[in-house]
């Protein structure tokens, strides 16, 4: 999910699409809160580990 909202936040980047931009910072910040509460032991949706 964090390689997605780095794509979309290029892409938007390039392109000039606000929406893209949008999209990839929420999926970026999802993504990094599922990582760190994976990381710290957390099971989140019944799984320990979101990769």
């Amino acid at each position: 999910m964090i390689v997605v909202g780095i794509i979309l936040l290029i892409l938007g980047f390039i392109f000039n699409i606000p929406v893209l931009w949008t999209i990839g910072l929420v999926a970026l910040i999802i993504g990094l809160v599922l990582a760190a509460l994976g990381a710290l032991g957390h099971a989140v949706g019944g799984r320990r580990h979101y990769y």
